[in-house]
């Protein structure tokens, strides 16, 4: 099968998770509902470049989360939310290893018998085993709850969405 290498690749709805890569034709796999990617630009900068398509630059929106949630490290960021895309780093984003998670797609977490990893089980029925301990990976879905819900900007009032 052939790898479908691109030199660019919007973040977007589909995207479910972005893995760093050693390989020398590309430096990322973007996982997509159903649709692999391999793309040339290393994870940190898609993630930078997602946010600048969702209105803001990367740091912006970091210190905004450190901001208005107190987060201080694997801080996640939203990415875009008028699209509703916000991702969590499962590492340091400065580390080689770090994968970005997307929120949305994940139907439950649950822990592997090796304590340091742990399984993530996605709504459209793939699993993710991660390096992670249990632990730490639902903190990270915890710390991301918490960020939609202070970056949310409707507000119900009267049946009315403002």
């Amino acid at each position: 099968m052939n790898k479908l290498i691109l030199s660019h690749y919007e973040i977007n709805r589909d995207t479910t998770a972005l893995f760093s890569a050693n390989h020398i034709d590309y430096c990322t796999v973007v996982w997509e509902r159903e649709q692999l990617y391999y793309i040339k630009k290393p994870v940190l900068q898609l993630v930078k470049e997602g946010c600048l398509e969702g209105g803001a630059d990367y740091d912006g929106r970091k210190t905004a989360v450190i901001y208005k949630t107190g987060i201080q490290s694997r801080i996640p960021i939203p990415i875009n939310p008028n699209e509703h895309i916000y991702a969590f780093p499962t590492h340091s984003p400065k580390l080689h290893e770090c994968s970005w998670i997307f929120y949305h797609h994940i139907k439950t977490i649950k822990r592997h018998p090796n304590p340091q990893q742990s399984l993530i089980l996605f709504k459209h029925g793939k699993e993710l085993l991660l390096d992670l301990s249990y632990h730490t990976l639902e903190r990270q879905v915890q710390r991301t709850s918490h960020c939609i819900v202070r970056f949310s900007h409707q507000e119900q009032v009267s049946g009315y969405y403002f």
